[in-house]
């Protein structure tokens, strides 16, 4: 793909997909004419999207079947092909094939790296594109809904400065999930930054309209953050133990000593379970503050008090399986 104009000759893109369909061919002519060169990584689909990204100018690598599919291996190997192809390159912008990049963000995004040199990450705005077409997709629209300014990770959309990412060795490719913030770990150890900017970046499809979707993504969220607490909880930057004593204190102590102690306290220790609709409350108001409407911060609210037992879910998998020596297989909701 010819890069729209000068600015964009130094900037390439990896875009990562599995059976993303229609998602992925509005992702990839977001990027036509706008970058170097786009490369997309296929994770053995069966709808064609390969094809259908050579089609639209991308240069495609599909992943080799005898190892275990990860975002982090994907995005690693499309980077390796960007650099194979465009060793000049000084920027890369990191896509999931269900998102649509919005015009003027790559512009926004490297001017800024341009600008501060200390920076090695900058992400965006994210929003669901059909927010309104279950209530599982408003409640991941106010996930995206993050502080701008200094930031401590970035999701899986973000333009990075290669150089930097080189240096800490890109993704960790054996993680199933959490990968980028792991990766935002390393380079902030290394002396790098990362910054949210007030500007929107992408448009994402989430597709979510069963509540087993919903679960599933929860569960592969409890099992990064037990993951990443073992990696790094016991660094300067604490990654993630805050999350996973959270996970268990809510998905496992609370309900455990207000059932556990029912008989011998003649069912008072019920009382405890509480502490559930008044946590649900805090947040709810803490995300009307942040101007979201009722029914979007209460479902917000009830989703994250219900799912800290689907985040427990992820986490003993996790916790299990390295005590057997397995590493889990993808979790996936769609």
């Amino acid at each position: 793909m010819p890069p729209h104009d000068a600015r964009a000759s130094d900037v390439g893109c990896v875009a990562i997909g599995r059976n993303e369909g229609d998602r992925l061919v509005r992702c990839l002519r977001s990027l036509a004419g706008r970058v170097a060169h786009v490369v997309y990584v296929d994770s053995a689909s069966t709808d064609g999207s390969a094809a259908r990204a050579r089609e639209l100018g991308a240069d495609v690598v599909e992943l080799d079947l005898s190892i275990p599919f990860t975002a982090a291996r994907a995005r690693n190997e499309g980077f390796a092909r960007l650099r194979e192809i465009a060793p000049e390159l000084r920027y890369v912008q990191f896509v999931d094939g269900d998102c649509e990049v919005v015009e003027g963000w790559l512009e926004t995004a490297r001017a800024r790296l341009e600008q501060d040199r200390s920076l090695a990450v900058v992400c965006g705005r994210r929003r669901e594109r059909f927010k309104d077409a279950s209530v599982w997709n408003r409640i991941i629209d106010v996930e995206w809904d993050t502080p701008v300014g200094e930031a401590s990770a970035c999701g899986g959309d973000a333009m990075m400065r290669i150089d930097a990412f080189v240096e800490v060795g890109g993704f960790d490719g054996s993680l199933i999930a959490g990968e980028e913030p792991e990766l935002c770990v390393r380079l902030r150890r290394a002396g790098h930054r990362i910054e949210r900017l007030d500007a929107e970046m992408t448009l994402h499809d989430a597709a979510m309209t069963h509540v087993s979707q919903w679960w599933k993504r929860t569960v592969r969220a409890g099992h990064a953050f037990a993951e990443g607490a073992a990696l790094h909880g016991a660094s300067e930057q604490r990654h993630w133990v805050q999350e996973t004593r959270r996970i268990f204190f809510w998905g496992a102590v609370v309900p455990g000593i207000a059932v556990g102690a029912a008989v011998p306290t003649l069912g008072a220790s019920l009382a405890l379970l509480a502490a559930y609709p008044v946590s649900a409350s805090r947040i709810y108001k803490s995300t009307r503050a942040r101007g979201r409407s009722r029914a979007d911060s209460a479902a917000y609210a009830v989703s994250v008090s219900v799912g800290r037992f689907a985040e427990l879910q992820g986490a003993l998998k996790y916790h299990l399986g390295r005590a057997r020596g397995r590493r889990s297989g993808l979790i996936e909701y769609k």
